[in-house]
């Protein structure tokens, strides 16, 4: 049930640790509870790593951060250590929006009325045991979409869906110096993710860089984490191309950021980058083939820059869904290109 008029929601906290394409869908859901109750104080459980990403975002008063390797410590002790930070609080409502048996212990240690989380069918890790009220079942659709049912639960309209990935005057002169090596339009292109099912192949990659060099005039840019997948995968595909692209992978998040905001097309697989992207408003051609992309691609735009190797055959008409599959080997070069030929057409070209 929503919340009676006269017990109005002053704290909220917010449990999503990990993952960055999760720590931008949260962004809409923070934004739209502030616009409903704008003098709500919102807190947020997070890890290190995608705090990095959403630090000093306006619509976060405080971020709580777990950090399970702070100074080499078991993560049990981090629970110790959360459990003393927490001392004294007293939230309103806490929104379990990760599923995963971690997060629902913090949810069930912070000190809350009403702990709001997903039905029982889709609470995995037993994080069902954790809150005192469920959102209603709902057939599958889009993570974000998922996110919002706990805005439509609450009452609070989740439109229109912001994101406000905070770019700070620093960063504005990094991103300006960097663009400034080049002169022409950059293509920040996602060389890979950790989960290698969700990767494409080098010899791909070669190619399409030369042809947005050669052909669409845009000067590619390898962006993407530290990962050792990620390292091997870029000298990899720098030892293939007759492209040359500027080399940008590195573990400085907020650097990706400026990065992808600055460019005028991003290429990617499923991973966080490309909802950055998509947050940004910067176009992206998304790469799918493991994961369904109704229900993780970009959210409400660039779907028509989805390259679908999820799809068995052409035109399937498969349902949203968490099924894996494996896709990634149906993706070949001129798929990728027409939908890099459509976003320079449609959004680069056309200024849309």
């Amino acid at each position: 049930m929503t919340p009676p008029p006269n017990e109005p929601v002053r704290d909220v906290c917010i449990v999503m640790l990990s993952a960055i394409g999760d720590a931008v869908h949260v962004l809409p859901v923070a934004n739209a509870l502030k616009r409903a109750w704008p003098d709500v104080r919102i807190s947020w459980v997070i890890q290190p790593t995608p705090l990095q990403l959403v630090e000093g975002h306006p619509a976060i008063d405080e971020f709580i951060v777990f950090d399970k390797r702070r100074r080499g410590m078991r993560s049990w002790t981090n629970f110790a250590d959360l459990a003393h930070h927490i001392r004294g609080y007293e939230f309103d409502l806490v929104l379990a929006l990760q599923v995963y048996l971690k997060a629902g212990v913090i949810v069930g240690m912070l000190p809350a009325r009403r702990k709001l989380g997903f039905d029982t069918a889709r609470a995995r890790d037993v994080n069902w045991i954790f809150t005192n009220e469920k959102i209603p079942p709902h057939s599958p659709q889009h993570v974000q979409a998922q996110y919002f049912e706990f805005l439509d639960y609450l009452g609070v309209d989740p439109e229109p869906p912001e994101w406000g990935l905070p770019i700070t005057d620093q960063e504005r002169e990094a991103q300006s110096t960097f663009f400034s090596l080049f002169d022409k339009p950059a293509c920040s292109v996602v060389v890979g993710t950790s989960k290698t099912r969700k990767n494409w192949n080098a010899e791909g990659y070669a190619r399409v860089l030369e042809e947005l060099e050669s052909t669409y005039g845009l000067q590619p840019v390898l962006v993407g984490g530290p990962s050792e997948v990620e390292r091997e995968m870029a000298d990899e595909i720098l030892s293939l191309t007759n492209a040359h692209p500027i080399d940008a992978l590195g573990d400085d998040l907020r650097r990706l950021v400026y990065l992808i905001e600055g460019s005028a097309l991003t290429v990617s697989p499923d991973t966080g980058p490309l909802h950055i992207s998509r947050a940004l408003e910067t176009p992206v051609v998304g790469i799918y083939g493991s994961t369904n992309p109704k229900r993780t691609g970009p959210y409400r735009r660039y779907y028509d820059l989805v390259v679908d190797g999820y799809a068995e055959f052409p035109g399937e008409e498969y349902p949203i869904s968490t099924e894996l599959r494996v896709g990634m080997p149906r993706v070949t070069v001129d798929m990728v290109l027409e939908k890099v030929d459509l976003a320079v057409r449609t959004y680069i070209n056309a200024g849309g």
